[in-house]
């Protein structure tokens, strides 16, 4: 059965373009103008969905997605509440791929097995679990995959041709390829080296590349698209919602317009529009 995610690589293959995929953490700044500004990510051009799983200690994070984890928290963000986001998107939506993106904390303290099946019913398509290395692949990975969720990896400029074997085990969907080593949104992205990457990683996999960490602009957008499958911009989509978060944690006026309006210059970017 081809899952959601493969669809939509195989169709942006087809049409000979790159795609978008965005990150928002869910909940962020509240439930209401979350799954507002969710609702509205396809028809801005997104072709799949990051959806960040809040988290009180989300390391591999840098500051713009740790203050939207905590905006999302202190609106009353919860797991059941995250999938109730997909759950209600899928209402109107049954295409555009959704993955959860976090830790493994909040899932085992859900329970693994409760959320699996919760994770399936609302329609996440992926996961992407930053904290569980392939040799833990028993704890979250393997009943996933069984599950019919794709098991997305990360690769890094430091996975060497030894590793790389070992992480793409398991790996479904597409393969995250993190641009640049660091915490998320600090750099600005070495797009050289990202085509020498995405070679490499092309001799190893026949799954599509993802690139992300440090993609702020449509023109990076473009041009990290064109070398891989899809540009992934989280930092620089979080960081504009919360410029539009007052100083008492209530989202302004216009806040999802101003979001979904940047978000389709990426699109027409990462499209090479």
């Amino acid at each position: 059965m081809t899952t959601r995610i493969e669809a939509r690589f195989a169709a942006l293959k087809a049409a000979g373009r790159g795609g978008l995929v965005t990150f928002v953490t869910a909940g962020d700044p509240d439930a209401e103008t979350s799954a507002r500004l969710i609702k509205g990510l396809p028809a801005a051009g997104a072709d799949l969905i990051e959806l960040g799983m809040p988290f009180t200690d989300p390391m591999a994070d840098g500051p713009a997605v740790q203050a939207s984890s905590q905006r999302a928290l202190r609106a009353g963000a919860t797991m059941k509440g995250t999938l109730a986001i997909v759950r209600d998107f899928r209402t109107q939506d049954n295409e555009t791929p959704i993955i959860l993106m976090g830790y493994y904390n909040p899932i085992y303290s859900y329970g693994v097995d409760r959320f699996l099946e919760d994770a399936v019913a609302a329609g996440v398509d992926g996961l992407i679990i930053v904290d569980l290395p392939p040799e833990e692949d028993d704890e979250l990975c393997r009943p996933a995959l069984a599950a019919g969720i794709n098991w997305i990896r990360l690769a890094t400029p430091t996975t060497d041709d030894k590793r790389l074997p070992i992480v793409l085990t398991n790996t479904s969907g597409f393969v995250y390829y993190v641009s640049i080593m660091g915490i998320t949104g600090t750099k600005s992205v070495p797009e050289a080296a990202v085509r020498k990457a995405v070679d490499r990683l092309r001799r190893h996999t026949d799954l599509p590349i993802a690139v992300g960490f440090g993609i702020k602009t449509p023109d990076e957008a473009r041009a990290i698209a064109a070398a891989a499958n899809a540009a992934v911009v989280g930092s620089a989509i979080v960081s504009r919602i919360g410029e539009k978060v007052a100083a008492d944690g209530k989202a302004e006026a216009g806040l999802v317009e101003d979001v979904l309006g940047f978000i389709r210059e990426l699109a027409a970017g990462a499209h090479g529009e």
